[in-house]
């Protein structure tokens, strides 16, 4: 009887060491990537997420590793010391996934970091701002993925909705800013719910999203778009979910204007009023979609007017047999130099005044480092341009000052808030640093 007490509990060890000891060695395994990526990041400075990121509570972590099997994104998470930790912030772009995957709660997405402040409008859960009627969906709100500021949109209508005075008067019940993501995803559920609504867009359908360089991959996933239902992409160009977005207005018809831009805004009695380009518009409430990147962020340099100074990106082509410098160490900026170096026609040179692509995505800056190994793209880290003349580019690197020969320069050093705007009718600005 003894005898067979130890057989059973021998196979119940084998069995147990068969489970364990492999667990145990990929838990290893883990941990020392996780290390070394850690490591990495520090030496390369992309310890500095973008945007919206994880916040981890140490104290409550179980480190179960369920955030970072959820995160879609390569490296952003790993293990240190049986904790969840950000091992390369500068890869995560706010999907959110961990957030949602951790059993315990333990993670609050939050905005910039203790070092690194980032500006965002206070708003409520409902997207109302602190001026009663006046909501904000999207980048402006710090939500740049495109699948959730889509989502946005049409949760920001199912607030208005809620607002008394509605269907009121000759005055819209609801004006919308901005025709891009989370504008676009607006105008459909403001006509889905029968609403007075108009959208005015400043250039196109898109909004930024028409301005991306052609070809960019637009990282996107599962979403539902109102008065058209359920759209699966996971990975793919820009003009694909252009020509998407054009098919849904075509069969939807949303009172969109184009060329339109807002130039101003009031309050009106219950409601607004909002200054265009083309006139003006009475409304019971405002919804601002309009992003961080209306307005470019200028160098402030001499001969920045020059007509061969250009703030994006769109059509690679007319840059051929030129000699054009990128400025700038964002995704915009990085996709911009591959794209134009990719094409050896072109004499492409990027200039960034820190010592990485930290504020880009893992697959940018690696796409960009493959490119300059190859001798088809210079990189000037490290770098500030001081002045543009018609033939010439002048910088700044190492204290040294560097003159190249140069027919064009694209800016790519982001948007300026529209801060003034905001609070010339009392929106509240906070700079976050690393709350939600």
């Amino acid at each position: 009887m003894i005898a067979e007490e130890w057989v059973s509990w021998a196979v119940y060890l084998a069995a147990l060491l068969a489970v364990w000891v492999p667990y145990g060695a990929a838990r290893r395994r883990r941990f020392a990537r996780s290390h070394a990526v850690l490591a990495e990041s520090r030496a390369l400075g992309l310890l500095e997420p973008a945007s919206l990121h994880p916040k981890i509570d140490e104290s409550e972590c179980i480190g179960c590793a369920s955030c970072i099997d959820a995160c879609p994104e390569e490296d952003v998470l790993g293990l240190i010391d049986g904790k969840a930790h950000l091992v390369r912030a500068a890869n995560c772009i706010g999907h959110g996934a961990c957030k949602r995957a951790c059993p315990v709660g333990a993670i609050e997405l939050v905005f910039g970091t203790e070092t690194r402040g980032v500006e965002i409008p206070l708003l409520e859960t409902d997207f109302q701002t602190s001026v009663p009627g006046l909501f904000i969906a999207g980048e402006l709100g710090g939500m740049g993925l495109i699948r959730n500021a889509v989502e946005q949109g049409r949760q920001a209508v199912e607030s208005v909705r809620r607002l008394d005075g509605l269907g009121r008067g000759d005055q819209l019940d609801l004006l919308i800013v901005g025709a891009g993501p989370a504008g676009f995803s607006a105008s459909l559920a403001a006509k889905a719910h029968g609403l007075r609504a108009l959208t005015i867009e400043q250039e196109v359908l898109g909004g930024a999203v028409a301005h991306y360089p052609r070809g960019k991959i637009v990282m996107t996933g599962p979403m539902q778009l109102p008065l058209y239902g359920s759209v699966r992409l996971r990975e793919t160009g820009k003009e694909a979910l252009l020509e998407l977005w054009r098919e849904v207005e075509r069969r939807t018809r949303p009172p969109i204007r184009y060329e339109e831009r807002m130039t101003g805004i009031e309050r009106s009695g219950v409601g607004f009023e909002v200054r265009t380009s083309r006139g003006s518009h009475r409304a019971r409430a405002v919804l601002l979609a309009i992003g961080r990147r209306g307005t470019p962020r200028k160098l402030g340099v001499p001969g920045e007017e020059l007509e061969k100074v250009v703030y994006r990106l769109i059509e690679p082509e007319q840059y051929r047999e030129r000699r054009v410098l990128v400025v700038g160490g964002g995704d915009s900026a990085l996709e911009a130099a591959a794209t134009l170096a990719e094409d050896s026609r072109t004499e492409a040179t990027i200039s960034y005044r820190g010592s990485s692509f930290s504020r880009a995505k893992h697959k940018n800056r690696a796409r960009v480092e493959e490119i300059a190994a190859a001798g088809r793209l210079r990189l000037l880290l490290g770098s500030e341009i001081t002045g543009i003349e018609s033939g010439t580019v002048h910088l700044r690197r190492s204290e040294r000052e560097v003159s190249l020969p140069n027919d064009a320069v694209i800016v790519c050093a982001g948007g300026v808030l529209p801060t003034a705007l905001l609070q010339a009718i009392g929106v509240a600005v906070e700079t976050k640093y690393g709350t939600a």
